[in-house]
């Protein structure tokens, strides 16, 4: 049976994040779910493929911005976000396929970060040819350390989540409760809203409980006013963590090279980054202390079970 070709609402419904970085949804969606419509439907271009195209495109950018003249680096920024295009399409092209691969998720990250530990060397080489101002390089180790950083980051944050998901799965037996979990999943987003699992497993003929376990609770009520901004941001598929990875880039290798103001993009951004990925790590470590409060609460609670299977013996005498 031939296959209907895409159309771009679907490609919209099938491959938009439910949430994603706002350079991403207002600069790049629009432009890479049109263009993967004419490639999912006429090419066999795969999403590796499109990962090494992006690459590609991301040196020969770095090229540009090793020239270092005004219009060179122009040129570089504008090459660069088209690599930034193509970077997006793969992962498209494998959610709307279905022929995305883990070996394609490793190509990806770290064909990005090549790409930016190039990029960077060239455009700071390139502006110390031009200027003679060794700084530059220290510039260009300070985007690499912090575009690293930010990554490492997200990756313990992750493992941090997952430990914090068996815990309570672990309270929840304990406790023969089912538990709604707010507030794991999203910190990489500064989100924290994403989760909101139940957990089953209660032995057969016992009513279970729920038991909702709120980890977002003590930044609630430091910062109420944060959660109408999310929820404005969420309605535009916009996550709250303004400054992520992706921005870091694209400020320092757009912006600076089109502004002109390299060296103040670069020090403007990491600050920006810097604070945002404080910021996350403080959302994180207030939602420990829930998750300590909340598992005291767990153990101090008898569990449901005896009880309930009391009850049926007496029934049955």
């Amino acid at each position: 049976m031939e296959q209907k070709p895409y159309t771009l609402e679907e490609v919209k419904e099938r491959t938009y994040k439910k949430r994603d970085a706002w350079w991403t949804v207002v600069l790049v969606d629009p432009v890479a779910s049109r263009l993967v419509v004419p490639v999912a439907n006429h090419t066999r271009i795969t999403p590796n493929q499109i990962s090494v195209l992006a690459f590609l495109v991301g040196i020969f950018s770095a090229y540009f911005f090793y020239l270092g003249d005004p219009t060179s680096l122009v040129t570089g920024a504008v090459l660069y976000h088209i690599s930034f295009i193509l970077d997006c399409m793969d992962g498209k092209v494998a959610r709307l396929k279905g022929n995305g691969s883990v070996f394609g998720m490793w190509l990806d990250y770290m064909l990005d970060r090549v790409r930016v530990v190039i990029t960077s060397f060239a455009m700071m080489a390139g502006q110390y040819v031009q200027t003679g101002e060794a700084i530059y390089f220290v510039l260009a180790f300070l985007i690499v350390f912090l575009d690293m950083l930010r990554y490492m980051d997200a990756l313990q944050l992750y493992k941090l989540r997952r430990e914090m998901r068996k815990k309570i799965r672990q309270a929840k037996r304990d406790a023969r409760r089912t538990v709604d979990v707010e507030g794991i999943e999203g910190f990489e987003e500064g989100d924290g809203k994403d989760l909101q699992n139940t957990y089953e497993g209660v032995e057969e003929g016992a009513s279970p409980v729920k038991r909702k376990v709120d980890l977002n609770n003590a930044f609630k009520k430091r910062f109420g006013w944060y959660l109408k901004l999310r929820d404005w941001l969420e309605t535009r598929r916009i996550r709250p963590h303004l400054f992520s990875g992706i921005e870091y880039q694209m400020f320092i290798f757009i912006l600076g090279p089109l502004s002109g103001m390299i060296k103040e993009t670069v020090v403007a951004s990491s600050v920006l980054l810097f604070i945002f990925e404080l910021a996350i790590i403080y959302k994180m470590w207030l939602s420990t202390q829930d998750l300590n409060r909340e598992l005291e609460e767990l153990r101090r609670e008898e569990p449901m079970l005896p009880s309930i299977h009391k009850e049926k013996e007496l029934h049955q005498l």
